[in-house]
């Protein structure tokens, strides 16, 4: 297949100068650039195209062999040529034209003010502690804007200069061929400005080690895993820039007699056989002290009871979870004579009269 001219694969004459060249083939980048014509085939064509006739007449000495001898005095040089750029920016940061784009071309000004870290801090409270809420007194190490310079890092009535080398840029560009690379300034070390007198505080680091006490209120409801975000309490910026957020993550320690679930609380209490068999009013344990739980007579080992509102309050404010409370039948090690004797009673009714309907009341005649 027939190559194109390349003056009029770029829309210029043979007599445009660099600059007219260089325009021309921006345009034609931006039309064509597959970014901005995605599946379109055509349009990736044309910019493979425009982007090798670039790169011959860019160059005085291969535009100088092309236009004397036309595509076969490139001896192949050019054919196939694939920039594989994955954005418009690349193309034009390859090509020097990155300050188009906002880029970090020479002579560009970069942000030194960057936003400070965000920090952790792990508390562990108690279960009734995640019920209640709390306020906790925390230290916080941490790197704060430095307040005799106000995080600049230079001396008081001085300030950070425009470094030479980049002139503020933080990069320089090192033109090899047609290729433009940029690469962080040495001198600065990429801020774009130079202190030529440090703060004495800081040392010119714009922020100091400092441990900061904060009164942290936890809410009522928390659990493990919640995160409360406290804006501002992280690490201060650096050259000028805001700080970081804190953020404490709450650990619920376990509880020696409640299991949570949710905002649902989970407990067991023992009940003699007597108990369970005649029906009896016993002290369940709550968080907010004992309650009284009715025990219907004949209640079996494992039957769950609920007590409403006795959980956990839901995190917000929006009512409160239950407490569940299972029934463990406790059969005793050691027994008096008279347990015993009682029991042996009790074993001979249920050898005899087990399915008698008047079994419950012979029970209570022995333990009445």
């Amino acid at each position: 297949m027939t190559k194109r001219d390349y003056y009029e694969i770029l829309e210029v004459t043979k007599t445009a100068n660099d600059q007219e060249i260089k325009t021309s083939y921006r345009k034609l980048a931006i039309k064509f650039h597959p970014d901005k014509n995605p599946g379109d085939k055509e349009a990736e064509d044309k910019f493979k195209e425009a982007a090798e006739a670039y790169s011959v007449l860019s160059d005085s000495e291969k535009r100088a062999r092309y236009d004397r001898f036309g595509h076969q005095g490139l001896g192949g040089g050019a054919g196939g040529f694939d920039p594989g750029f994955s954005n418009i920016e690349d193309i034009f940061d390859l090509f020097g034209f990155g300050d188009m784009f906002g880029g970090g071309g020479r002579g560009s000004r970069r942000s030194t003010a960057q936003r400070g870290s965000d920090l952790r801090y792990d508390l562990e409270i108690t279960l009734e502690e995640a019920a209640l809420g709390k306020s906790e007194q925390m230290r916080i190490p941490r790197l704060e804007t430095c307040v005799e310079c106000n995080g600049r890092g230079a001396a008081k009535d001085t300030k950070p200069e425009t470094c030479p080398t980049c002139e503020g840029a933080g990069q320089v560009r090192y033109q090899q061929g047609f290729f433009s690379v940029a690469r962080t300034c040495g001198q600065c070390r990429g801020s774009g400005q130079i202190i030529k007198t440090p703060c004495p505080v800081c040392r010119g680091e714009g922020r100091v080690e400092n441990t900061k006490n904060l009164d942290v209120k936890i809410p009522a409801g928390v659990e493990t895993g919640s995160r409360l975000r406290i804006v501002g309490e992280g690490e201060g910026g650096v050259g000028g820039g805001p700080a970081g957020d804190l953020y404490v993550v709450i650990h619920v320690a376990e509880h020696e007699s409640f299991e949570r679930q949710g905002a649902n609380l989970y407990s067991s209490v023992p009940v003699s056989f007597a108990q369970a068999a005649l029906g009896a009013e016993i002290d369940v344990k709550t968080l907010d002290g004992e309650e009284k739980l009715k025990v219907p007579a004949g209640t079996q080992t494992g039957t769950v009871f609920r007590l409403k509102g006795q959980g956990m309050p839901n995190l917000g404010g929006r009512g409160k979870g239950d407490l569940f409370v299972a029934v463990s039948l406790v059969t005793p090690k050691t027994l008096t004579r008279e347990q015993r004797k009682l029991l042996e009673q009790l074993a001979e009714i249920e050898d005899t009269d087990f399915a008698d309907e008047s079994f419950m009341d012979k029970v209570r005649n022995i333990f009445g």
